[in-house]
């Protein structure tokens, strides 16, 4: 008989994106990203940190302050990391599984690519603008967003 206590392919996907913030180097918010085909092959992964080149320990990762003094202008976000990081062709049709809601940049790049559904496990920022304008935008482009829901399963990786 086989094993019954296995993970389902949402509690692996979201897991890959919550091991994959654990590589942020951000103090305040690790979001992980995990981009699946349409039959369940993990196609791309990011975190939130900065681009090639940009010295985690020369930029700010400060939240508040003067603007070029923060982390705003300078983090490149887990679903763009993820987007960035995709060799293949092709991303119509995919998932992504993403431990933060997109925010508005991250999803209109997620609409060109060709995303179909977003699954989130936080959405903290609700009811900023971005997220607004991301939700709006996934309305109107038939996205398809919700949120993951696990069933309290842990995982324990010694490493």
């Amino acid at each position: 008989m086989k094993r019954q206590d296995y993970l389902s392919w949402e509690q692996y996907f979201m897991g890959i994106a919550l091991l994959s913030a654990k590589r942020s180097k951000d103090p305040s918010t690790c979001v992980g990203t995990c981009i699946v085909s349409q039959d369940n092959k993990i196609l791309s992964v990011g975190y939130n940190g900065m681009p090639r080149g940009c010295s985690d320990d020369e930029f700010p990762w400060e939240r508040s302050g003067s603007e070029p003094d923060t982390k705003y202008l300078y983090v490149c976000h887990a679903e763009l990391n993820a987007l960035l990081n995709y060799t293949g062709t092709n991303l119509k049709g995919s998932t992504v599984y993403t431990t933060l809601f997109p925010c508005n940049e991250c999803t209109k790049a997620l609409i060109q690519s060709g995303i179909r559904e977003v699954i989130y496990l936080e959405d903290k920022y609700a009811d900023t603008n971005p997220v607004i304008a991301s939700k709006k935008m996934m309305d109107s482009t038939g996205i398809i967003y919700r949120q993951y829901h696990s069933g309290n399963t842990d995982v324990t990786l010694s490493l």
